[in-house]
């Protein structure tokens, strides 16, 4: 058997029936922490997110972050304890509230910034960034972040196995429930624009490409690929506002949002 920190290959059927957040998502549900970003963690300066940012022990550590995040943390880290233990004791924490763009963006902003997001260690060892591996301890708890409504950021389009997120549907559940902000109970269309991130921009670039452009497909909805989808809306009679709704979808033929 694989030690705890050894690098296997992504595990087939991870985050079953489970979406990533669009920054759009998490702006409508729990508003912005602040009103600009780098790739520096800064502070959350909107009053009514910070005071909902709380530090508690979750389990094997302390964290910072959103208080609904930490309670679903400290769920998953209990049964982690009893179906893991070994796991559990190995594990600490690179960090969950930070205000900053997703590595490499200057246009999508990272969950870390709302405090639903945790970076995880094994024996103080992360797991590396974008090898499309990650380590064996990680495989045995996703599942039990999953069963929490988690998403495992190795099923980002970059792979970020040490990363685990609130999803969508537990989003949702909060919004049901009337924890979050405002009595909010509608969600964005699911249009792609400037700031989404995952699979379906994936999907969104590769078509783009095929039309002859040279993005590189890496799940990011920057300045470059709104400035392609721009030149093809131009190019297909369709309005050039960057944003992929139902009739640029249609033209490019990549399918709607399964969120």
């Amino acid at each position: 058997m694989p030690g705890l920190t050894d690098l296997v290959k992504i595990p087939a059927g991870i985050n079953p029936n489970l979406d990533g957040t669009r920054n759009r998502d998490m702006i409508a549900l729990l508003g912005n922490p602040r009103g600009n970003y780098s790739q520096d963690c800064q502070p959350v300066t909107n009053p009514a997110l910070k005071a909902r940012m709380k530090t508690v022990s979750v389990g094997p550590f302390k964290a910072t972050g959103f208080d609904l995040a930490l309670e679903a943390l400290k769920a998953v880290m209990a049964d982690i304890k009893k179906e893991q233990p070994n796991v559990h004791a190995a594990l600490g924490t690179a960090g969950m509230l930070c205000c900053r763009h997703v590595r490499g963006s200057n246009s999508s902003i990272s969950n870390h910034a709302w405090g639903t997001a945790i970076d995880l260690t094994i024996n103080g060892v992360l797991d590396p960034r974008g090898d499309n591996k990650v380590q064996f301890g990680l495989t045995l708890i996703a599942p039990i972040f999953n069963r929490h409504l988690l998403y495992w950021g190795a099923g980002f389009p970059t792979e970020d196995g040490m990363h685990f997120e609130a999803s969508l549907q537990l989003l949702r559940q909060w919004r049901d429930s009337g924890k979050l902000f405002g009595g909010v109970t509608e969600l964005p269309d699911d249009s792609i624009s400037f700031g989404d991130r995952g699979a379906e921009v994936v999907a969104l670039q590769k078509a783009l490409n095929a039309g002859g452009e040279k993005l590189e497909t890496d799940g990011i909805f920057g300045s470059g690929t709104r400035a392609a989808v721009v030149a093809f809306q131009a190019r297909n009679g369709l309005a050039p506002d960057g944003i992929v709704g139902v009739a640029t979808r249609k033209k490019l033929g990549i399918a709607g949002s399964p969120g």
